[in-house]
This record gives C-alpha cells, sequence and structure tokens, in this order.
C-alpha cells in the first residue's frame, strides 16, 4: 500500500490530519456576545418607555391609527402633507404599469429608466443647477458624494450636528474629518487655519436644516469662510427641500446664494412623499460622482414608482405654494403655543421644533405621558444629542389642522405639569 493510502485508511479511522495534531484549544471572543448582552431596549419595553417601531395601521395626514386608537403625528417629516395625495398615488400606479415593480439592476447597468433622466432634468432645473443624479436613499447620496470627492489626503469639515448619514460617508472616504462646534465659524475658521500647511483639498459640509435642534445653517459665513480657504461647500438639504426658498427650492435659494453654494444633496423621503436622494451640482462634478460612487455603483436603481411619486410632488412644489404656506401657519402655531406654555424649543427656526426636557428617564417619561394622551412622537437621546440633552423632537406638516395642533398643546401642558417640566 502506497504512503497516501495508509493517510487516507488512517485518516478514516479517525486519526489526525496532519497539521491539525496537538493544536491548542482556541479561545477567541464570540462576536456575537455583545448582542446577548444587549437588554437596555427590552428592560425599556418592559417599563412601557420604549418609543421606537411603534407600527402604524393607517395613515390620514395629520393623524395615525395605532392599534385601532387615533393619535396625531408629530415627528414625521412630511411635511408639505403630500403622502396622501391621490395624484401621487395615481402617478405611481401609472408608473407600475408601464416600467413594473423593480430595475432589478444598477443606474451603471441595467437599471437606467428614461424617467430617472427626466427626474434629474426636472430637478437640476427647479435647484438651479446644471445637473442632478438620483439614487436610491438619501442615505446612499451622503454616502456617494462625500466618498466619491474626498480622499486620503483631503479634508472634510462638519458641523457636530450633521446628519449620521454624512459621518458615515465621511468614515468610507479615508478623508481626515474635523469637526467644528455647531453653527459656529470661528470654531471652523480656526480649524482651516491649522490645517494650511497641510496637502489635499478641503470640503466643507453641513445640514441645511439640521434635524434635531431646527437650526438653519448659516450659509452666508460658511461660503465666506470657503472662499477664504479656497474650500467647497457642500449642503444636504434633506429637512430644507420643500420648506426653505422660492416654492421650497431649499437652502441655498432662501439665502440667494445658490449659484455660489457648490453642490447640493438631499432627499425625497421627506417633503416628497417618496423615498430616495439626490444631488445638485457642476455637470462635471456630477459626472463624475456617477462614475466613481460605489454606493451609487453598486445598488440597485430607484423603482419606477418612487421616480413617478416625486416627479409629481416636485410639479406640485412648483406649481401650488399654498402646501408650503400652510406649513409655516402650523410651524408658527406649534412654535409660539409651546414656547407660551413655557418649554424651551432651543432656538428652532423651522418645521422641526424639539421640547428640551433633559435627563434620558424624564424624556422616556415624558414619550409615555403623551403616548397615553393621544400623541405619536419620539424623543432623542445620546448620542443623537448631547447627553443630558434629551429632547422630544416634534414637527408639523401642512396636513395638520387647527384642532389637532391644540390636541398636542393640551397634550404637552398637562404632561409638562405633572412631571413639573413646566409650572
Amino acid at each position: 500500500m502506497s504512503d497516501s493510502a495508509k493517510s487516507m485508511k488512517q485518516t478514516a479511522a479517525g486519526e489526525d490530519m496532519v497539521g491539525f495534531v496537538d493544536m491548542p484549544e482556541v479561545k477567541t471572543a464570540d462576536i456575537f456576545a455583545k448582542a446577548h448582552k444587549f437588554t437596555l431596549a427590552e428592560e425599556a419595553e418592559a417599563a412601557g418607555i420604549y418609543p421606537y417601531f411603534k407600527a402604524i395601521e393607517a395613515q390620514y395626514g395629520g393623524t395615525v391609527s395605532v392599534d385601532g386608537r387615533e393619535m396625531v403625528i408629530t415627528g414625521s417629516n412630511d411635511y408639505l402633507g403630500l403622502t396622501q395625495d391621490p395624484r401621487l398615488k395615481e402617478a405611481a400606479r401609472k408608473a407600475l404599469d408601464s416600467f413594473s415593480t423593480s430595475c432589478t439592476g444598477s443606474r451603471f447597468l441595467t437599471g437606467t429608466l428614461t424617467l430617472h433622466e427626466k427626474l434629474e432634468e426636472s430637478l437640476a432645473k427647479f435647484l438651479g443647477k446644471e445637473s442632478a443624479l438620483t439614487f436610491s436613499a438619501g442615505y446612499l447620496g451622503c454616502l456617494s458624494v462625500v466618498s466619491a470627492l474626498a480622499g486620503r489626503r483631503d479634508i472634510i469639515y462638519y458641523d457636530r450636528e450633521n446628519h449620521a448619514s454624512l459621518y458615515d460617508g465621511a468614515r468610507l472616504s479615508f478623508a481626515t474629518l474635523r469637526k467644528y462646534e455647531h453653527s459656529d465659524l470661528e470654531s471652523l475658521e480656526q480649524a482651516l487655519r491649522k490645517d494650511l500647511d497641510k496637502p489635499g483639498g478641503r470640503m466643507i459640509v453641513t445640514d441645511g436644516i439640521f434635524s434635531m435642534s431646527g437650526h438653519i445653517a448659516k450659509l452666508p459665513g460658511l461660503l465666506e469662510i470657503a472662499k477664504r480657504y479656497n474650500a467647497r461647500l457642500v449642503v444636504d438639504d434633506a429637512h430644507s427641500t420643500g420648506v426653505l426658498g422660492e416654492n421650497g427650492r431649499g437652502t441655498s435659494d432662501h439665502y440667494g446664494l445658490t449659484e455660489q453654494v457648490d453642490l447640493i444633496v438631499g432627499t425625497f423621503s421627506k417633503s416628497f412623499a417618496s423615498v430616495g436622494g439626490f444631488l445638485a451640482g457642476d455637470r462635471k462634478i456630477v459626472h463624475y460622482v456617477k462614475n466613481h460612487a460605489r454606493p451609487f455603483i453598486f445598488t440597485a436603481a430607484l423603482p419606477a414608482m418612487q421616480v413617478a411619486t416625486t416627479l409629481k410632488a416636485l410639479e406640485i412644489m412648483e406649481t401650488e405654494p399654498e402646501h408650503q404656506a400652510r406649513l409655516w401657519q402650523n410651524v408658527d402655531i406649534l412654535q409660539q403655543g409651546l414656547k407660551n406654555l413655557g418649554f424651551d424649543t432651543l432656538g428652532s427656526e423651522s418645521p422641526i421644533v424639539p421640547v428640551l426636557i433633559g435627563p434620558e428617564i424624564l424624556t422616556g417619561m415624558f414619550w409615555k405621558g403623551l403616548w397615553e394622551e393621544g400623541v405619536f412622537t419620539t424623543p432623542a437621546i445620546s448620542p443623537s444629542v448631547p447627553a443630558g440633552r434629551a429632547i422630544i423632537r416634534t414637527s408639523v406638516n401642512a396636513n395638520h389642522t387647527p384642532e389637532q395642533l391644540d390636541r398636542l398643546l393640551d397634550a404637552f401642558e398637562s404632561v409638562g405639569k405633572q412631571l413639573d417640566v413646566i409650572s
């Protein structure tokens, strides 16, 4: 019998294979251990103060149905109230009939539809830019733009309150990230000044409306600094499109600075009552992102139904300014009402109106009190906001009625007094 045959026979008989003799016991950690140890959410749910993943049965505009109970919803991002508009639903149905349920491929390969190109042309014109590109999610748009344009030798400067998607894009880019204090122009300039002798390009990235504080970015000051230090300026208008500027053209239009802002990114999941994301800017820059952004290239294209819905919403934005006007009427009612009750709304300048509660447990109790009063809203705790500065995040849309806003304010007053948050 040959040596190889003997070896095979020995292995079949259960003897150790060569290379595994006297192998030491493996003692590495279980990568799933962290999941088994995580009990915070379960504990909060058992205590009745877990506010997330609440299933909605039906939507009616300013209210929703949960467990058979109609509740005033605040915290939704349906700013113009278009998710219930029958014209958007009809546009989606027609697209379904013409293009089916999915593109089943990336835009880079087989997933580009004539509808995508029509939306990009319309969006670029609406936003006052040469070109636009759409993504399957706003999150993917932020990942794509930052990771494609910033590299290892470059430095990017972020407002500390920028959205998480922008921070994830920074990680993917491998660029050096500098954080400046929220809306603090001096802090930004100090960071840029320290990097004067370093190689690479510079890019300043800011939210247009900040999703937790409701503040509007100080674009005029940011642009002055960007020009002084030869930096590019990117504005994330996720919460600004449809809200700020003429017919909702966003933060740049709000300040009359559209031509000077280099790039605008945003989402369709808020004022556009759809899903997806976008980039708008100079044609060459958009073309570069289109051919280099991995999150764009390797993701299935936005389905036709969502594209058609977005196109119809864009048409309504351009031709029916009354939705935006009604939104801001409701913003005034909510902001002034909460202030009159004695709540701290952190200087909100937008439909996002945070209510400062402070300690996280107290905030959980406040949320539960609102829920019992028939108000569907959500708290924000660390790390979404600074530790000890937890908030109830409220927002309004154009469909909220005066009666619904009265219910909301009455609930805040009742719970606030019960918990001694207000007197």
